[in-house]
This record gives C-alpha cells, structure tokens and sequence, in this order.
C-alpha cells in the first residue's frame, strides 16, 4: 500500500502541499497538464527551487492575471463538472471545497450555499486544492496521514477585515484533529489547507509504519521571524500493516438509565462502523444505583463516528477516551474442509508457534444448519485442521 506523511512541523497551505508533491516526484508536466482540464483563465503557475535553512524545496506560486470573481460553491461544481478531469479528482476536489463551504457558512452565520468564497474561491485556491488532489492520485498513494498541526496566535487581514488566529474558518475545519500552539504572529494553517488535509487525510498523529521511499519539502511564501524553516515535509514510501503495535482509541462511558435491552442493537451498529471491540460490564454506581460501563475499542480514525453512535444510541450525555498502544500477533483466515462442511477460523502465530481456531459464527452456522451440538462442530474443526498446538505444546 503506497503511504503518505504529512509533516507538518510549520503548518500546511495549498501552494505548500503542491510544492512538497513535486518534490516528492510528481512531474510538473503532469501536474500542469491535469490543470489545464479546468475550463478556467487568467493565471499562471510557478515553480521553482529554493533552499530554506539548508534544505531544498519546491516553491510554488500562482499568479492570477486580474481580478477573480466571488465564486459560491455551485459555481466551483459547474467549473469542475464541465472540466475533463477524472471523475475521482473531480469528486475529491468538491469534497474539499464543500468542507471549506461548510466552515464558513459555520463561521459567518450562513448557508454553504450563500457563502462567497472571496479569496478561497479565486482560481488560485481551485488551482491548489485541484492540484494536490490529483497530484495524490497521480502518485498512486492508497492512505495520506498527517501529523498533528501547530497553530499560531495574533491577528490577520482578509477579505473580512481583522480577525484573529488560527482562522475562525481553520478552527471550524479542524474540529477533533489534534493540534498545539505556536507563539508566532503569523498564519501557519490556511484555511485551504486545513480543508485538503481534514477531508483527505486518513488520520492525524505520528508517522505510521512504513519503508520510506521518497521525501520531498513544499515552501511556504513567507519566512518564519522565529527562524523555523517554513516548510511542509511530505514522506512517501510503502505501508506495513503493524501486528506487533498499534495506536487505538479506547473510548469509556456509564449508563446507569439506559434500557439494557437495546445492547445487541447497539454493539451491532458499532461493530459496524469500525469497532475493534466493545464491552458493557454491569457496575454499581453512585447512590448505589446499578448501572453498566460501555467500552468502545476502535482505530483513532473511526472514532468520531463511533461516539456519535454512542451519545445517540444510549442514554449517555458524555464519555471520555484517550489513545493507547495495542499489541496484537499476526493472524490469517483460515478454512477447513470437514465432513460437515467448511468451516472458518484463523491461524495465529503466537511467540510459541501457530495456533489455529475456529471462528464462533462459521461453527454456529453449520450447528443449526446439522442440528448438531456446536462443540461438535468445534471438535470437527480441530479433527481436520491441518496444523494446531496440542496441549503439550507441540503441532499435529
């Protein structure tokens, strides 16, 4: 699985993410002609190398010919609709925007439909978001991570007049993404960037297991007066499923007045969206008042769904959760041809030697299909299973 990081020690903005995917490879001629399929004028596209603190980068500008209109997001959709892009940059570009609608629309009091996008909609922010898009795609990247973001305090001008940072728009856009403060009177996340990485980005925290294959550094236009390289590092390489470690979000509530007997529906519809697993373990709570603990184990990027499964589905008002590191072993699917019929299971590689095991839900099947006790089933299972550990520790 090809696999991106974006790291972003100094913020990210569009014109800093296309910098960063050249440098990682993308061909610029590629990239320009992808552009070109959008039916819009009155810019041109920069690009040239620069060396910041020491390092080489990729510096890229658009500079627009003219004032530009005041788009609105169906203006945006009709630009990209009547464009011969494909389908799937065409799809991932409005995503993008949308978001950016959407914040905005939060931020002013309005609808995503009435919001004028000032300097967002200009063909420079359709240029950035178009091009990082598809420059992933070009890539061939299957999964983007990105690191947590820094942003910076102080005020800036817009289209609006004096507003503070991080952008009102920016804070919208990255609502349960983790990020830190910077002392730094200048704007370190953009609101068009902080869209490209909220809605591509598969996750945010550190660097995922990988074989790095490239690393590229996108400049941004500005120098930092703090002295920090303002620059976004993108690490491109191939991806490795992790069984030893894992970054998961365990996330934690009681119920103490809540009908028990919606659970089954409830683990369901969590176990459906991305849960790794779920709990709910009987408790006395305060005033001894009998209650449960729900407990949801989940990877940090289905979380979010996962709790609002919770505060609808329960009774709950608030949970907490946090990240932990989890250890698994490495496991495959198995199947077992048995008189009975196949049966599923998994082989586990334990420190040991291999383990294999029915799965309980194959086994249930095939015990009401025979009407049969299940434990027959399992026996059946472990009869025929070309390789299990006896109980003294050695396979047969």
């Amino acid at each position: 699985m090809n696999t991106a990081y974006l790291d972003c020690f100094s913020g990210v903005s569009g014109n800093m993410l296309l910098g960063a995917l050249l440098d990682c490879g993308l061909p610029e001629n590629d990239l320009r002609k992808t552009l070109s399929a959008l039916p819009v004028s009155g810019y041109r596209l920069h690009v040239q190398q620069t060396i910041i603190n020491g390092l080489a980068a990729s510096l890229v500008t658009v500079e627009v010919e003219g004032r530009q209109p005041h788009r609105h997001l169906s203006d945006l959709a009709d630009i990209l609709a009547a464009s011969d892009l494909p389908d799937s940059i065409k799809i991932k570009s409005l995503a993008v925007f949308t978001r950016l609608a959407r914040a905005e629309a939060t931020v002013h009091g309005t609808t995503p439909e009435q919001v004028h996008f000032h300097e967002v909609g200009a063909v420079d922010a359709l240029i950035d978001i178009v091009g990082t898009v598809a420059g992933f795609e070009l890539l061939h990247i299957d999964r983007i991570y990105c690191s947590p973001l820094p942003v910076s305090n102080g005020l800036t001008i817009c289209e609006h007049g004096t507003i503070p940072l991080p952008a009102p728009a920016v804070c919208a856009l990255l609502q349960d993404v983790p990020m830190y403060g910077v002392e730094l009177n200048m704007e370190l996340v953009t609101p068009t960037g902080a869209a490209l990485v909220r809605e591509l980005a598969d996750d945010f925290g550190p660097m995922p297991a990988m074989t790095l294959q490239t690393t590229g550094y996108g400049a941004g236009n500005r120098e930092r007066e703090d002295g920090c390289p303002n620059l976004l590092r993108l690490c491109c390489g191939h991806g490795h499923r992790v069984c030893e470690a894992d970054e998961v979000e365990i996330q934690e509530t009681h119920l103490d007045d809540w009908n028990s007997e919606t659970w089954p529906h409830v683990s369901e519809q969590l176990m459906a969206a991305g849960a790794l697993d779920v709990s709910l373990t009987p408790i006395q709570m305060k005033k001894g008042r009998p209650g449960f603990a729900l407990k949801v184990i989940s990877a940090p990027v289905d979380a979010l769904n996962l709790k609002q499964i919770i505060l609808t589905e329960t009774s709950a008002i608030g949970l907490h959760f946090c990240r932990q590191q989890r250890m698994t072993l490495p496991r495959t699917k198995v199947a077992v041809t048995t008189p009975l019929g196949v049966i599923e299971g998994k082989k586990i590689i334990t420190p040991q030697g291999p383990v294999v095991t029915p799965e309980y839900e194959s086994c249930r099947k095939l015990a009401r299909q025979h009407n049969l006790p299940i434990q027959r089933i399992y026996n059946e299972f472990y009869h025929h299973s070309p390789k299990r550990r006896a109980d003294d520790g050695k396979e047969q």
